[in-house]
């Protein structure tokens, strides 16, 4: 379950976390500091509110009515109509004549507490002190002082709700300038690290446009580059910049020595195997003159016949470096409207009589598919195929080749149900001099340029060859470009098909591919 919710969480951006860090921590710091004010400023309010209910109270004392003066209304309601004070003044008097408590109104008028509101005030008065904050229902909170003046003992207060008041301005007001500021530094961060990071976006930038470039094989030069202004030394990001065009230039040149590497070997392969063309023939020539002496021994006949059997190994391998080498350099095609269909009908009749002990099926459709390619060519790809497919399954294997289309393309593949393909060499398989028997024995007769001749084939027709293997299902599957469907021309292609285009190179003979 872990493993799940850390698939779906989403890293954060680096300008994303560099803005909440730090309007969080200013944010923190803000309210720490609005709180902190909060407090010293209520602790303040509230020291002079009890300054001021201990002055108010003290001057109520020399007016205070006895209780043998009230007129009916109650000692702490006439001391408040005899001496006014302030709105919202509470008195509370206790004596042996009895308890009355009263409280000035905003509006200037002297209130007597109800006897739910005395009961209140006298059970939090039990355990009085100097200075206490006491809540009544209807009035609110009170900050009261209690003085003891020998025949009573009166509390008098002021209520809280000014002090209260004053606090909660200043947090409304400290809020909002702290959101406000907030605001503005979000944007003033945002700008600046946006900017900040210009350079690295620029080098991220600059690295995926490189890294899109197909850099395994052929010509390639890099020209992306991290502008210059953008790879400035003298700040760190700009470091990162400098330091990447550096990288990039030491990769563009090592590509281009790569390029002329192989540039050069393969016009060494070319000219070699040209150059090897003639010697074989000749010693093909004379070897098959020299079987032809009646006079010759037994062991000088089996030797000739060796030799010539060298050559005829050898004439192979050649003319297959000098088709892979032509291939490369975009030679060797002759373009031509190929029926697919009729091409694999007969490259499955030709495999049959080489492979009398398998089972051979063809599945084809009703249609022609057409491609424009090499039709000598193309047929050297399915067999190619078809000779792997035979070389490297047992006795009684069935192998399917199938002709379809697939949209706007043209698909042929090869199915058996043999062993499938061994990993250890799946990776390689369409590398040049790739076999599944490493010793090299010559009882699978192949080079091991099988599957590359027909990749190399495949593409130089804008195509693509794949393999899908399992044990007892193996698929090679040739994708090529299709023609459009025209039925007027079907029988032109066919025709074009039958009679081979004048100056179409011989094919060289299909080199088995090793697969196991």
């Amino acid at each position: 379950m872990s493993t799940a919710v850390r698939s779906t969480r989403h890293p954060l951006s680096l300008q994303t976390r560099l803005m909440a860090t730090v309007i969080g921590m200013v944010a923190l710091i803000l309210v720490a500091v609005a709180l902190a004010t909060s407090a010293i400023l209520g602790g303040i309010l509230q020291q002079n509110l009890d300054n001021k209910v201990r002055e108010t109270t003290s001057r109520t004392v020399p007016s205070l009515v006895r209780p043998s003066l009230t007129t009916g209304h109650g000692f702490a309601y006439e001391t408040l109509e005899s001496a006014p004070q302030m709105g919202g003044f509470l008195l509370l008097v206790y004596s042996s004549s009895g308890t009355d408590a009263a409280y000035v109104t905003s509006e200037g008028a002297v209130q007597a507490l109800s006897a739910n509101q005395l009961a209140q005030l006298q059970a939090q008065l039990q355990h009085p002190e100097p200075a206490m904050t006491v809540a009544i229902d209807g009035l609110g909170a009170y900050r009261v002082y209690n003085m003891n003046i020998g025949w009573a003992f009166i509390s008098g207060g002021l209520p809280l709700s000014d002090v209260n008041s004053t606090i909660g301005q200043i947090l409304t007001t400290v809020g909002l300038v702290t959101f406000g500021g907030l605001l503005l530094l979000a944007v003033a961060i945002a700008v600046v690290i946006r900017r900040g990071l210009q350079p690295l976006r620029a080098v991220a930038d600059t690295a995926t446009r490189v890294a899109r470039l197909p850099l395994s094989r052929g010509e390639v030069s890099i020209s992306e580059r991290v502008p210059a202004e953008q790879a400035d030394e003298r700040t760190e990001i700009g470091q990162v910049g400098a330091a990447l065009n550096t990288l990039l230039d030491h990769v563009g040149e090592s590509l281009e020595a790569r390029q002329r590497n192989e540039e050069r070997m393969r016009a060494f392969v070319a000219d070699a195997s040209h150059e090897l063309r003639t010697p074989l023939a000749s010693i093909r020539g004379y070897s098959e003159l020299s079987l032809r002496d009646p006079s010759l021994s037994e062991t000088t006949e089996q030797s000739l016949e060796r030799i010539q059997a060298q050559s005829l190994r050898m004439t192979t391998l050649v003319e297959d470096l000098l088709l892979l080498a032509r291939l490369d350099e975009g030679q060797e095609l002759v373009y031509s409207t190929v029926d697919l269909t009729r091409l694999a009908i007969e490259a499955v009749g030709d495999a049959r009589p080489a492979g009398p002990e398998h089972t051979w099926i063809i599945d084809v459709g009703d249609e022609p598919v057409l491609v424009a390619g090499d039709a000598s060519r193309l047929h050297q790809v399915a067999a190619n195929l078809l000779a792997n497919a035979r070389t490297h399954t047992p006795e009684g294997t069935v192998v399917t080749m199938r002709v379809a289309r697939d949209g706007s393309d043209a698909v042929m593949s090869v199915h058996d149900n043999g062993p499938g393909v061994d990993p250890a060499i799946a990776d390689e398989l369409f590398e040049r001099f790739s076999r599944a028997d490493r010793s090299r024995a010559r009882k699978t007769g192949g080079t091991g340029l099988g599957l590359s001749i027909a990749r190399a084939i495949v593409e130089a027709h804008h195509g693509s060859l794949s393999v899908s293997s399992e044990p007892g299902d193996t698929t090679f599957f040739v994708r090529l470009p299709a023609k459009p469907e025209d039925p007027t021309t079907e029988k032109a292609a066919e025709s074009d098909a039958e009679a081979p285009a004048a100056g179409v190179p011989a094919a060289a003979p299909a080199a088995p591919s090793s697969r196991r």
